[in-house]
């Protein structure tokens, strides 16, 4: 089973100015989060607008990704959604496109019961040969993912983490302690990654990354060499920019942000827009406290 690593970036889908996805422009920026600190890279997720692609958008990103990449890192589908059946075909779908892992997300909307959930994850998950990876974002999905769900789900074989964006230190303390060992925890806020870490965690899937990959990665590398002094001023150096990334709906403030560096990634699809004039001036304002580790050439 391919190692997909500890620093993942949730990347964002560059968009052309006609509002279609630009392929080649995601391919590019691709390649530069794997050049500035990213182990792997999750395509359409929350931060790359999945409620708005379509499913031959979703698959062509897959496959084009992956063929940029190749061995140079991990790619994971985000293939999961509120619909088990169409979850379960996107990732078999995703899984011939050649993915290395998939990301499935808490299913939104419908709000289904734990035993419903625990259904939801293992059907996919057997129905794949894929490594798979849950995600828990209770203020997106409105239900959140329990520990006791979660650890039972660490026992489906192919079922290898989760991405827990609950900010709920207890209940990720008790996944860490009672999952199947092995299992693997990923942060799922940048805020959190240090205190994940610190109970046991395995790493992050960051949004701030497409900034700051190589901080992220050394703050992860200083804490797992034992200089947890040198992490946590990373860390703590790190928060004021993770906070202007949230400032508005992700991922409306990293696009802005990128193309204010000069990685043109394009405009957010609708219902989002761009930030305000109010929230642009403030990540403007703390871009300028940061050195930028993507590659813009």
């Amino acid at each position: 089973m391919k190692e997909v690593g500890r620093l993942l970036t949730a990347m964002v889908t560059p968009f052309d100015e006609g509002g279609k996805v630009d392929y080649e422009q995601a391919k590019r920026l691709a390649l530069a989060l794997l050049n500035s600190g990213s182990d792997g890279l999750v395509i359409s997720g929350t931060t790359g607008e999945s409620p708005t692609l379509s499913r031959q958008e979703k698959l062509r990103l897959f496959g084009e990704i992956k063929s940029a990449v190749g061995d140079k890192g991990a790619v994971i589908a985000g293939s999961g959604s509120y619909n088990t059946a169409e979850s379960l075909e996107l990732t078999k779908e995703a899984e011939r496109a050649g993915v290395d892992a998939c990301l499935l997300v808490v299913p939104y909307y419908n709000k289904p019961s734990q035993d419903g959930l625990y259904q939801h994850f293992k059907t996919i998950a057997r129905g794949v040969n894929l490594p798979c990876i849950l995600y828990n974002v209770p203020s997106r999905t409105i239900t959140s993912l329990s520990a006791e769900t979660t650890v039972k789900l660490s026992r489906v074989d192919n079922i290898i983490g989760t991405k827990e964006a609950s900010g709920n230190l207890g209940q990720i303390a008790r996944i860490i302690s009672n999952a199947r060992d092995g299992f693997i925890v990923w942060s799922g806020n940048d805020g959190d990654t240090l205190p994940i870490l610190a109970l046991g965690g395995y790493g992050v899937i960051s949004v701030a990354s497409h900034l700051v990959g190589n901080q992220i990665k050394g703050m992860m590398d200083s804490f797992f060499s034992g200089k947890m002094k040198e992490a946590a001023t990373t860390h703590r150096h790190l928060l004021p920019l993770i906070n202007a990334l949230f400032i508005a709906s992700n991922p409306t403030p990293l696009k802005y942000a990128l193309n204010f560096i000069g990685f043109n990634v394009g405009q957010p699809r609708l219902p989002l827009t761009e930030p305000d004039e109010k929230a642009a001036a403030i990540i403007r304002e703390t871009l300028k406290n940061y050195h930028i580790d993507l590659p813009l050439g």
